[in-house]
This record gives structure tokens, C-alpha cells and sequence, in this order.
């Protein structure tokens, strides 16, 4: 984790990433480009399916609020007549073969974003082979699919684009993995459907998105208490996800005493990685929630968040779904 701190303090700070990142970032953004390519002129297979495919992903490293996002485009094309399912690889799982997700996940084997989506009463499927795995949501009755952090996995058709920029930290010093935090060349940009901005300040042709979550919920047993009420009070804050700091700075702008525990994402908890043995409140993310119920202590409280976006974003969402229904295969793969 010290040597991913490292660079990522160099990605979105003034310092020079170190001089071995700047070989390995040009062979990466030709590999990328190659396979890119490949997909392009049919060397490698995209497969369609005949439903619309709506993919959220991004083009940096770590986190930047694609699950919350995914929860609030599958909850809003439900209320517009969809049956959506949501399909991912599952990272830190060990599924490989394609898999519904039933009623009680294990997160170590399916991955912790799935269960988090699922446990939102929202039908998941994961597996290594996104198109295989997707054709199980429509066996369950889907009539659209939504792709967790699927952008660059070219492998499944899509017939709209969603990418999620970090407001805050942008796209730090611009450029390739592990120089930088890109994934893909920011041109990649020109060629999505819609650009959602979480936090910060949304520039021009982005949606503004801002995640509130106002409430603690206790992992025993499911009482609510207002997060406020940890104002002015020590919480061991814990986060396993790809932007920590973004969760301990929003419970410190309400004026809690945060001690920091950062851990790797997707981190698989033991229970002695939260003996803190102090009695102290602990205050983790959903994420982490979903790993760690199996051996919650009384005062280890969850804080979950509901992604907001105008009105508009859904509306037009839902409209560019409805056409790819009645023209099938509208967009390029």
C-alpha cells in the first residue's frame, strides 16, 4: 500500500512520478491503443445482446463514485418501466465461471461491489466473461443491463457511455498508468455518451453529481442514528475502497474526530484488522460493510450514500435507452 500511496501522490501532486513509471506508461498506452484496435476492426469479437447496454466506468484509477451511480441509473430506470440487472467482473472475488448473484452473497467470492449492488434489491450477475455473465440477468427477466466500471471492457457491445470524473482530483497529472492515472487517453472523452462530474465543479457538458448520506447504520442490528451525532466525538474511520480520503474528509467537514484506517481496495477484513480495543465508535463505508457483518461488533456503524443528479440526467438516459429498443445495434461497438 506504501508504494501505491507513493505514486499516487505524485499523480495528483506537484512532485514527478518516479523516472521507471515513464517507460512503462508508453508501453501501456500502446497496449491499450492496440486492443483498442483490435476490437475495432473485429480481430477480437464484441458481442451484442438484444437489449440495450448502458456501461458506467471511468478513465482514471480508483475510485470516483461509479457503484453509488450505478444504484441511482438502475433505481431511476426502474420508476421509467425497466427491468435493469447489473453485470461485473467482480473484483476481489474469486467467481471465475458467470454467476447470479442468490440470496446471500459471499463477498470474498463474488466481490464486494456486487454484494453491495445486490443487497440494493438489484439483480447481479458477475463472472470473468461480461457477456456470458450478462446473459444470465436476461434468462432473470432483464430488459436492460448496466455494466459496473465496464468502460474498458470492450468485449460486451454498449449503446450508451456513462464516465464518472473525481471532481476533486480531476484527472490528476494527465497521464498514463502508472505515470499517471489514466486508463485510457483522455481523448477517450470525445468518444462517451454522458461525462457525470462527482463532487467539485462540474465543467461544461457534465452532469453534477453529489453523494449525501446523512444517517450511521449499526451492523448488529440496523438502527439508525444521525451521523451528526458523532459530531465532536473519536471515530475510528475505516475505508477499503479506491479513494479513502474522500470518505474521512466528509465526516470531518461535520466535525468528527476522524482517526484514519486505510486500507487497500477491496481489502478482505479480519477481525483483528478492526481490533481497536478502545470501545471506540467505528464508522466504515458500505463497502466495507459488506464484508465485515459476519463478525460486527455492536458499535461498528456503516454510512451509506445515495448518489444525486438532476433530474435531467435520468430523463435523457432513459430517452437514449428507449431508442437503442426500438433501433437495436444504434451505436458502434
Amino acid at each position: 500500500m506504501a508504494g501505491h500511496d507513493s505514486l499516487q501522490a505524485a499523480w495528483y501532486g506537484p512532485r514527478r512520478a518516479p523516472w521507471w513509471t515513464w517507460p512503462l506508461a508508453w508501453l501501456y498506452r500502446a497496449l491499450v491503443g492496440l486492443r483498442r484496435g483490435l476490437y475495432r476492426y473485429g480481430w477480437l469479437q464484441t458481442q451484442r445482446l438484444p437489449v440495450p447496454v448502458v456501461v458506467i466506468g471511468n478513465l482514471t484509477a480508483g475510485g470516483t463514485g461509479k457503484t453509488p451511480l450505478t444504484i441511482a441509473v438502475v433505481r431511476a430506470l426502474r420508476e421509467r418501466g425497466w427491468r435493469p440487472g447489473v453485470v461485473s467482473r467482480g473484483h476481489g472475488g474469486t467467481q471465475r465461471a458467470p454467476a447470479l448473484l442468490g440470496d446471500d452473497p459471499d463477498p470474498a467470492v463474488v466481490g464486494d461491489e456486487p454484494c453491495l449492488i445486490h443487497a440494493n434489491g438489484i439483480p447481479v450477475a458477475v463472472g470473468r466473461e461480461r457477456p456470458a455473465a450478462a446473459r444470465l440477468l436476461l434468462d432473470a427477466g432483464c430488459d436492460l443491463v448496466v455494466a459496473d466500471d465496464g468502460l474498458q471492457h470492450y468485449a460486451l457491445a454498449r449503446d450508451v457511455e456513462v464516465c464518472v470524473i473525481d471532481g476533486v482530483r480531476r484527472f490528476g497529472n494527465r497521464h498514463m498508468l502508472p505515470a499517471g492515472p489514466l486508463r485510457e487517453p483522455l481523448s477517450r472523452l470525445t468518444r462517451v455518451d454522458f461525462r457525470v462530474c462527482n463532487g467539485g465543479h462540474a465543467e461544461p457538458g457534465e452532469y453534477a453529481m453529489h453523494l449525501s448520506g446523512d444517517d450511521a447504520v449499526a451492523l448488529v442490528d440496523g438502527r439508525n442514528q444521525p451521523l451528526r451525532d458523532f459530531s465532536g466525538r473519536r471515530v475510528h474511520a475505516v475505508a477499503a475502497i479506491g479513494n479513502p480520503q474522500r470518505f474521512f474528509a466528509g465526516l470531518r467537514a461535520i466535525g468528527i474526530d476522524v482517526v484514519e484506517h486505510a486500507f487497500a481496495d477491496h481489502h478482505r477484513y479480519l477481525p483483528a484488522d478492526l481490533d481497536f480495543a478502545d470501545g471506540v465508535p467505528v464508522l466504515m463505508t458500505d463497502k466495507d460493510a459488506v464484508k465485515c457483518r459476519a463478525f460486527a461488533q455492536p458499535h461498528w456503524w456503516r454510512v451509506p450514500v445515495q448518489a444525486e443528479l438532476p433530474a435531467a440526467f435520468f430523463d435523457v438516459l432513459g430517452q437514449r435507452a428507449e431508442a437503442v429498443r426500438k433501433t437495436p445495434g444504434s451505436r458502434p461497438s
